[in-house]
């Protein structure tokens, strides 16, 4: 029999969530299904999420990046205290680590102020204030008061029981393997047929694979980036009062290792940015895709060949990081106390999936949505996608 549903979407992430969400907001009686190819909610890029609420800063104005990250933090804030879920509310301060950093300063306050954000330009000595343990050699830093973090599996599991509770059907361990778009149908691997009015990829790093299926999204590929963190040893006298970020070169779409503080108050570093061999390559050999692996490397050759926006020398700054000497001496411009003995091996770890437009041989700095006929396709979702999520849910149903 075959099942048919006005909305299907790919993906149980944040942004697959909160696109379910927003149409259930817009259309209460919309009948909606979820399709997610692992067994709970949170296995991959949303659960490994760091929780950070971005201030929207970052962006330049014209990007959907600048339109849906002010507004999606206040959203994403204001969903946490109606539910009564953790929110730490504890500041970011962006430092220089080298004198041309700083020039950079005023324009990410122009930025910041043109997307919304509550950002203030400090001295040396508000930095102390703020931060004791920050880096205070430098002239100057920028202030993001309002920048929180929140705990992703908390929010991830309340959308999930509200939809549930408002009829929403979430199939586990179901994974799209075919599609007849003409006919607005698709096959699972557990034989289940669904038509659909609609149809919206939320499918994350594994987007682009799908939306090829459609017919959608051909130029394009992900590039997977694994990113690791070092824990806070729990006996060190180091003691941060929010995030320390480093100005990023905002010629590449990472920013930097960073200071990281979860809601329970463990703090953590990181993350890298190196190559990883496949699209769950989280750890050890587990996750490696031999064809995956192949198409990678291809492109980063090709990224590192023609070194576009200095994409060679951030190959090598980051490829040096793998080595806890080396990271160290990252987040010592930010952090001048901390030492070795504070940083713990962790097992926190991550996937970037990045998008690159295989024809420019460019990766893609801004989210991208793509539609083709009923079907919508979120291509490019990093950060600050969790941040951006219920705004950005707007966006992509309207689109």
């Amino acid at each position: 029999m075959i099942k048919n549903y006005d909305l299907i979407v790919l993906g149980a992430g944040i942004t697959g969530l909160s696109v379910a969400r927003q149409k259930l907001l817009d259309e209460p009686y919309c009948k909606i299904l979820i399709i997610e190819k692992e067994c709970k909610i949170g296995m991959h890029g949303s659960g490994r999420n760091s929780g950070v609420l971005h201030s929207g800063i970052y962006y330049p104005s014209s990007t959907l990046k600048a339109r849906f990250c002010a507004e999606g933090s206040k959203l994403m804030s204001q969903y946490c205290e109606d539910h009564n879920l953790p929110i730490l509310r504890c500041g970011k301060i962006i430092l220089p680590t080298n004198v041309a950093d700083e020039s950079q300063i005023d324009l990410l306050h122009d930025r910041g102020l043109a997307n919304g954000a509550s950002v203030e330009i400090i001295s040396q000595k508000e930095i102390r204030e703020i931060e004791p343990e920050a880096n205070t050699i430098v002239q100057k830093a920028l202030y993001s008061p309002n920048t929180s973090v929140v705990d992703p599996h908390k929010v991830l599991e309340k959308i999930q029981f509200e939809l549930i509770n408002s009829g929403v059907t979430i199939l586990f361990n179901e994974k799209l393997m075919s599609a007849i778009p003409d006919k607005s149908k698709i096959k699972t691997n557990k034989g289940h047929s669904f038509e659909y009015g609609h149809l919206i990829n939320c499918t994350g790093q594994h987007s682009d694979v799908v939306s090829k299926i459609f017919g959608v999204g051909r130029k394009y590929t992900l590039l997977p980036f694994k990113g690791f963190y070092y824990g806070l040893h729990k006996d060190s006298n180091i003691r941060l009062n929010g995030l320390i970020y480093p100005v990023p070169d905002l010629n590449i779409p990472f920013l930097g290792v960073h200071s990281v503080k979860l809601v329970n108050g463990s703090v953590y570093f990181g993350p890298t940015a190196i190559p990883a061999f496949g699209r769950e390559h989280y750890e050890g050999f587990e996750g490696i895709n031999v064809k995956d692996a192949s198409s990678i490397t291809y492109h980063l050759l090709r990224q590192y060949i023609s070194n576009k926006k200095g994409f060679r020398a951030y190959t090598h700054q980051e490829a040096s990081r793998f080595l806890k000497s080396e990271f160290l001496k990252s987040m010592q411009n930010l952090i001048p106390n901390l030492s070795s003995n504070d940083l713990v091996t962790s097992q926190k770890v991550g996937i970037r999936a990045q998008l690159l437009d295989k024809g420019r041989n460019e990766l893609v700095m801004d989210f991208l949505v793509e539609k083709m006929d009923n079907t919508t396709h979120v291509l490019n979702a990093v950060s600050p996608a969790f941040t951006s999520a219920f705004s950005f849910a707007k966006y992509i149903l309207n689109k």
